[in-house]
């Protein structure tokens, strides 16, 4: 047994079965987490961007591939993503995706910030030009001085073009992608094609579809923060991220036109449960939509000014119910709650902006809503009482045995003690005056009593 251990030739064999069973036992193939962004970036778009990546690196993942179709979003938002793309451990492919899908504005700053930048045929990136913060205005439009460049407006337009350029600029220099365009798409609005922007280095390929992608991505080097790292995509599983159910809800109420609906809902509920009170079904779903739409609100930039308009218009039309003006309340609340909405979101951020098909109709509903809650409301304080002892008041009452001074009444279906100044015979029917505790007031209806 010693002497065929000692054989060369049998160790030989005997480690490389060795090393074979070890490569088919111990080697995995390696993941690629797939997430997609697809509308406007916001603070849940970033929140769910952040869970991917973590995702990713919890799995040790070869790669992360972001999807993105996006106008652009909140400057906020965006630099929370690349801060954690350039502090990523797993590498980040941004794909602009699918056909017909772009990268503009703030998407085009996540292209540059990525490890990878890639394109499906039919896709466009750039106009990454900062938008007018302020009133939600739009910039007016400024002419080329005719050295390429636009002139400068105000200083505090300069300050923020000269900081996103330099952003870009840096990111650009960084993954070594063109910065020369990358300056045009901040000064400029420049925008490309996929093809233009492959051929003019602003990214890495065009990839007909995810697997394309992969496979050229497939042996890449790229750098990391300790060092450069090459991508082994060969045979890789892909794990899609999909978004949990508290995501989609806070990119549902995100929007802000849903936050103002929600914000009326809110109103329509409490004041319907404050003027009727019942069950409270109304004034329940009122505060959950209230609560929903002060967390959308919270989470983007709100024009103080475009608040204050939205709550004097509503109070002008819920006042023109209980104080006639002629319409006069109801048309200034309506036009308010008009400026006011527009003016709710304090920038011009593209997807993220208060349509106005939107706000017309809603606010000729919620006038005739919240007139019509008024006019329910004075209708029912002027209705008769049905019910308690004022209810009782007129009603009659039917002598249950002859008494003098105090005895038993039939009132109501009921069976009453009662009072009366005069004598009153069994059966005989008295009118209730007042009613004293429990005890009936009565007066009876002889005739000639003064009754």
């Amino acid at each position: 047994m010693s002497l065929w251990f000692e054989n060369g030739a049998t160790r030989r064999l005997l480690c490389r079965v060795a090393l074979l069973l070890s490569l088919s036992f111990g080697a995995t193939a390696g993941t690629v987490v797939v997430a997609g962004i697809d509308g406007a970036i916001s603070p849940p778009t970033s929140a769910y961007f952040l869970r991917a990546l973590e995702q990713a690196r919890e799995s040790q993942a070869e790669l992360l591939v972001l999807k993105i179709n996006t106008p652009g979003g909140l400057d906020t938002s965006m630099r929370e993503m690349i801060q954690a793309i350039l502090a990523s451990p797993v590498p980040v492919a941004t794909y602009v995706s699918p056909s017909g899908a772009r990268a503009a504005s703030a998407g085009t700053y996540l292209l540059y910030a990525s490890h990878i930048a890639a394109m499906t045929p039919g896709t466009n990136l750039g106009a990454a030009t900062p938008v007018s913060i302020g009133m939600g205005g739009e910039q007016p439009e400024r002419k080329d001085d005719g050295k390429g460049r636009a002139p400068s407006g105000s200083t505090m337009e300069k300050k923020v073009t000269q900081d996103a350029a330099a952003y870009l600029r840096s990111l650009a220099q960084l993954r070594h992608r063109n910065v020369e365009w990358a300056e045009k798409a901040v000064r400029e609005a420049a925008s490309l094609s996929a093809e233009d922007a492959l051929k003019q280095k602003v990214v890495d390929f065009v990839a007909a579809d995810l697997a394309d992608l992969l496979r050229q991505a497939d042996g890449r080097n790229v750098g990391m923060e300790g060092g450069e790292r090459r991508l082994n995509l060969a045979g890789a599983v892909i794990v899609t991220v999909e978004r949990n159910w508290q995501e989609r809800l806070l990119e549902a109420v995100a929007d802000p036109n849903i936050a103002l609906i929600l914000m009326m809902l809110g109103v329509y509920g409490l004041l319907f449960e404050f003027y009727n009170p019942g069950i409270g079904v109304a004034g329940i779903v009122g505060v959950i939509s209230l609560l929903l739409a002060m967390y959308a609100l919270a989470m983007l930039p709100i024009n103080a000014v475009g608040v204050l308009l939205l709550i004097a218009g509503i109070g002008m039309m819920a006042a023109e119910a209980f104080f006639p003006s002629f319409g006069v309340l109801g048309i200034g609340g309506a036009v308010a709650f008009v400026v006011g909405a527009l003016m709710l979101i304090d920038a011009d951020v593209p997807g993220l902006q208060v349509s106005l098909a939107l706000v017309l109709p809603l606010a000729i509903t919620s006038a005739l809503v919240l007139a019509g809650i008024g006019s329910f409301a004075l209708r029912a304080r002027r209705r008769p009482v049905v019910s308690g002892a004022e209810a009782m008041l007129g009603g009659t009452a039917e002598a249950l045995d002859d008494f003098e001074g105090q005895g038993w009444v039939l009132a109501f279906g009921e069976r009453w003690q009662a009072r009366s100044d005069a004598a009153m015979k069994r059966g005989e029917r008295a009118r209730i005056t007042a009613v004293d505790g429990l005890t009936l007031v009565v007066q009876t209806e002889r005739k000639g009593d003064g009754s």
